[in-house]
């Protein structure tokens, strides 16, 4: 079946001519928007485990934890080359120092092609974004910073408790360009609070500002979470699995198709949910999303 957009892994095998895998590095950390420097609260959606549940434990070096899943996805996949994916958390939001330690273990393996670091767009410091700049220079490496936007609307920005505006994002799309690195944005296309006008306003401004790379999420509901609690006194109903896979196919239409997407669907941590893709898995959502663009 032809692919009717740009997909990830297809697009890392041309470029890097063999299988390359993305190994996760979980961080102990924390994040502006929980600490108190940006909210106490966080982001409406977001659990205690910063988006970290598939990781290995955070007690575990960063060496160690690349060796780990460097020897299961050589195991499983037959992988050759890796990403170290720095993915819990605001990444950027360390002590300096710790930072630099951590992305110098990252660099110690031979067959590591690059690192991508998930952060806040109102969280990049320039001595942070130097660092990387040397580090991609001296060791030939691709450096990617994942950005978790959501959504364009700053309304529901504020309404989710993001803690960051629109122009946030843009100013740190600009700051990341600037160093020669790649940008990938996080979006969720079924907030409570958005229409399908947002969902093609999302992929204009990704397309306009030239975004590498998109990664899609349907919103999953954690239990104990701020969004959690509205969701059970009522306050609002997540559309229907059909209207999403709309939605994506939307987005999809109006995305510059050199823009690579790195995942079309998402999941969340099992056991501890209200509710999470429509109780049904993630691969036969993948397949409604690829039988809707044929059609």
């Amino acid at each position: 079946m032809k692919n009717r957009y740009n997909i990830y892994s297809d697009y890392l095998k041309e470029k890097y001519n063999g299988k390359v895998y993305k190994l996760p590095v979980n961080l102990p950390g924390t994040c502006p928007n929980r600490d108190g420097n940006v909210s106490i609260r966080g982001c409406t959606f977001c659990d205690e485990d910063g988006s970290g549940f598939e990781c290995l434990p955070n007690d575990l070096s960063v060496r160690k934890q690349i060796e780990l899943n460097k020897a299961f996805f050589i195991r499983r996949f037959k992988a050759e080359k890796f990403i170290v994916y720095f993915q819990a958390f605001t990444n950027t939001y360390m002590d300096f120092t710790t930072f630099k330690k951590c992305i110098n273990e990252a660099t110690s393996d031979q067959d590591v092609v690059g690192i991508s670091i998930s952060t806040r767009p109102d969280c990049l410091p320039d001595k942070y974004l130097d660092f990387l700049k040397e580090v991609k220079e001296e060791h030939n490496l691709d450096i990617d910073i994942e950005l978790g936007l959501q959504t364009v609307n700053y309304h529901t920005l504020k309404k989710v408790n993001r803690g960051h505006t629109l122009a946030e994002y843009i100013d740190a799309v600009l700051q990341i360009k600037r160093r020669g690195f790649s940008v990938v944005t996080h979006l969720i296309l079924n907030l409570p609070y958005d229409n399908e006008l947002d969902v093609i306003e999302n992929a204009k401004v990704m397309s306009a500002i030239g975004t590498d790379y998109v990664k899609l999420h349907s919103l999953y509901i954690v239990k104990g979470t701020p969004i959690s609690e509205e969701y059970s006194r009522g306050e609002f109903t997540m559309i229907s699995l059909e209207e999403y896979v709309d939605r994506v196919v939307t987005f999809i239409e109006y995305l510059d198709p050199k823009i690579v997407i790195q995942r079309i669907v998402g999941k969340g941590p099992q056991g501890n949910l209200d509710f999470c893709n429509w109780s049904t898995s993630w691969w036969k959502i993948k397949i409604m999303i690829d039988n809707r663009l044929i059609e």
